[in-house]
């Protein structure tokens, strides 16, 4: 069989990165484009016509229901479903979804959801979908809606609890560890060593990129290679020359440079 072109969607780098390497096992898949957020997929979409569309749900601005909304037309993808939250599942096949995948995915689920693809391309199962298809959306932007505005709070508790956390691939299995735990960050090249709980978990990305993935009122640089939780430090102590040092809890002595001196003094007057 020829590849299947996909198009992979979601907001975060790091869930991006992983899907990437899983799919890049996968000889019939050929990866046409990659999108951060719902207006670059429809883009993408209207510009490439893929097979495939590995979309996430939960994004800002538009949705992953939105988008395929949007994409509505003759050349529309087989849409698989991404996310980290179950409670979709039933929504998506009512549009006609060809799967939903939980993160942090697999590589046996993707293949599976890979195959669905193509039996449903190979027996030409597409149909006219359009019209249900749209009205389901509507029907589910309505209902989500109105849970949002019933039980915001809850909402966003649950959303930010599970985008608080970091995913580290270690010889093939998947770590989940949460922003809570996580004690500093130090950087070696273009790899990350993430202090957490005793542990320190490898992960290829940069400073800023990280910094951009964590929550920002919880963490804070104090070096150009380093990144530490305020919650852990404990104590701090002046230097001859203006920088600083810091104490964390589990007994880890970071230096603060003169840069970034001024930044730390006003977060704990």
């Amino acid at each position: 069989m020829d590849k299947l072109s996909a198009i992979i969607v979601d907001d975060e780098p790091l869930a991006l990165n992983f899907l990437r390497g899983i799919l890049s096992k996968f000889p019939n898949i050929d990866i046409v484009a990659e999108c951060k957020n719902g207006r670059e997929a429809v883009a993408a979409v209207s510009k490439l016509s893929p097979d495939l569309l590995f979309l996430d749900i939960q994004m800002p601005g538009m949705n992953g229901f939105e988008v395929v909304k949007k994409i509505q037309s003759d050349g529309m993808p087989l849409v698989i479903f991404v996310t980290a939250y179950d409670q979709f599942a039933t929504d998506a096949f009512d549009v006609h979804a060809v799967d939903y995948l939980l993160k942090p995915v697999d590589h046996d689920r993707v293949g599976r959801a890979i195959d669905r693809a193509s039996a449903r391309i190979t027996a030409n199962i597409d149909g006219d979908f359009k019209s249900p298809l749209i009205g389901a959306i509507d029907s589910i932007s309505e209902r989500l809606a109105g849970e949002k505005l019933s039980d915001s709070g809850s909402d966003d508790r649950e959303q930010q609890g599970i985008r608080r956390k970091l995913l580290v691939r270690d010889s093939g299995v998947v770590k989940i560890i949460p922003f809570d735990d996580i004690d500093w960050v130090d950087a070696a090249g273009d790899y990350m060593c993430v202090h957490a709980a005793g542990d320190t978990h490898i992960i290829r990305i940069t400073l800023g990129e990280l910094m951009d993935r964590l929550e920002d009122k919880l963490f804070i640089r104090i070096h150009r290679s380093t990144i530490v939780n305020i919650e852990r430090v404990v104590s701090i102590t002046a230097l001859p020359k203006g920088g600083s040092l810091l104490e964390l809890s589990e007994g880890t002595t970071l230096k603060v440079s003169r840069n970034y001196r001024e930044s730390v003094r006003k977060l704990f007057q």
